[in-house]
């Protein structure tokens, strides 16, 4: 499956922004998906993840309460809704999936998508 990852941009901190991640190439349906970001200098860390039905999300604590995973899976995509922006949300933010494991770390996707820059100004 390919990724393409859209909807980054600047915003003002206290903002709101969402994201999306475009699934091609394999039945979208069939698998679980995951958010990822990269802040400059730092790890990659896990962001929230969805099961293939949407049954089931997860979050990382830092972005609890504020942010939200969602998919559509009649088009083929994954959200990311950001609310409650803080400069610390800055990052490159990554899409990931993978047909049987669903979890918080990099290795359980087997696929990714290039990335889409969010800034957030204080």
């Amino acid at each position: 499956v390919q990724l393409q990852a859209s909807g980054g941009g600047l915003v003002q901190a206290g903002g709101s922004l969402r994201i999306s991640c475009a699934a091609s190439g394999r039945t979208f349906s069939n698998y679980h998906m995951g958010w990822f970001r990269q802040a400059p200098g730092k790890q990659r860390d896990f962001v929230a993840a969805i099961t293939w039905s949407g049954g089931r999300t997860y979050y990382a604590d830092s972005v609890k309460g504020r942010f939200t995973i969602s998919r559509a899976n009649a088009r083929n995509t994954v959200y990311l809704q950001m609310n409650s922006l803080k400069p610390e949300d800055t990052a490159v933010y990554y899409c990931a999936a993978d047909q049987v494991r669903f979890g918080v770390e990099e290795g359980a996707y087997n696929y990714w998508g290039q990335g889409t820059k969010v800034t957030v100004s204080s």
